[in-house]
């Protein structure tokens, strides 16, 4: 199956069809945690790579930077993410795994925890194992290839690659449809009773009517489509992020330049900050959050470059947040230093 073909299953299972017995799911609370944006050499206000996805109860990692766990413990707490997923192999985007393994040890975490990553991610730990040591708690690792997709509860993710100097994955989190909006009048008109044969309705099944069987089809309305969150690491601009990234509700880009450096960027499989909004504008994603700059920039010169060519864009600091609501209630909504709000105090 090629790049647009995967394109077009993901599409598809995004927004569903109108079918029986699936994609009753609850609606979800969906952000994403800014814990670092900074480009390899971490800044006094931003860290190497760190992003965090809260959906419902689930907490999941994407880079670790060297200090994540400090960002973590200046924001939402050192909570136990449930899993870690590493967009490729160079150490401003792993170097925070020791520390961070180690503190869930000492936390004494018992609850598993699954790391993916690029072909490679095996070795990398062989290597840096006498650091980690044993862990009391089980770890696994995974290694992904694209389009090995991860299926979660209500959800899923699947890397892509991605044109950097080494093998990379950009991952894409797309939820599964939700039910259509449910027609009390359309039941009621059909002969269904008030009640537990409502319900039983909005959850896929049939239930008797006055001329026979109501199927859910004839008092749902289409599905409703799933959100969509795409992380693309460092990487040049290339087909495939555009193709991941189309309609996404929120893409976060590598910028690492300006265009005054784009030739540097061209060699270091990096993208400049008019590249990367040149493709949101292509792939009609909603907002684009700019991250990795480089701390020889000016962060307010780099945005305006964005905006140019996409006016969603924005340049989240550390501990920012973006809201995603669903598709019905509005627009994603950057919220500033929204991961310290009400955080825990420090120790």
């Amino acid at each position: 199956m090629g790049l647009e073909d995967r394109a077009k299953d993901r599409t598809r299972r995004r927004k569903g069809r109108r079918t029986r017995g699936v994609h009753t799911l609850p609606a979800m609370d969906l952000d994403v945690v800014f814990l670092g944006t900074g480009g390899s050499i971490p800044s006094a206000r931003r860290n190497t790579a760190g992003v965090l996805v809260r959906r419902g109860g689930d907490r999941i990692l994407f880079d670790c930077g060297e200090g994540i766990q400090r960002q973590m413990q200046r924001s939402v707490g050192l909570i136990p993410v449930d899993e870690i997923f590493i967009t490729h192999l160079h150490a401003d985007h792993y170097l925070g795994l020791p520390g961070l393994l180690k503190s869930y040890e000492m936390q004494d975490r018992i609850e598993p925890l699954v790391i993916h990553g690029p072909p490679g991610l095996i070795s990398l730990f062989e290597s840096i194992a006498r650091i980690v040591g044993r862990q009391g708690y089980p770890v696994e690792l995974v290694e992904l290839n694209r389009a090995e997709t991860v299926e979660r509860d209500g959800y899923a993710i699947e890397p892509f690659d991605v044109a950097h100097r080494v093998i990379a994955n950009g991952y894409v989190l797309f939820e599964h449809p939700r039910a259509g909006r449910f027609d009390p009048a359309a039941a009621s008109a059909l002969g269904v009773q008030p009640g537990p044969a409502f319900g039983a309705l909005q959850r896929g099944q049939e239930v008797p009517g006055k001329d026979g069987p109501v199927r859910p089809e004839q008092v749902m309305g289409p599905d409703r489509p799933g959100r969509k969150i795409v992380i693309t690491g460092d990487t040049a601009p290339c087909e495939a992020t555009r193709i991941a990234a189309h309609e996404a509700e929120l893409l976060v880009h590598d910028s690492t330049f300006t265009s005054d450096e784009a030739g540097r960027a061209a060699e270091t499989g990096h993208s400049t900050a008019r590249e990367a909004a040149a493709l949101a504008a292509e792939s009609r994603v909603q907002m684009l959050a700019l991250v990795h700059i480089s701390s020889r920039h000016f962060v307010p010169d780099v945005l305006e470059e964005a905006r140019e060519a996409f006016a969603g864009a924005v340049a989240p600091r550390d501990f920012d947040v973006v809201e995603i609501p669903l598709p019905e209630r509005g627009a994603p909504e950057l919220i500033p230093n929204g991961a310290r709000e009400g955080s825990p105090s420090p120790g």
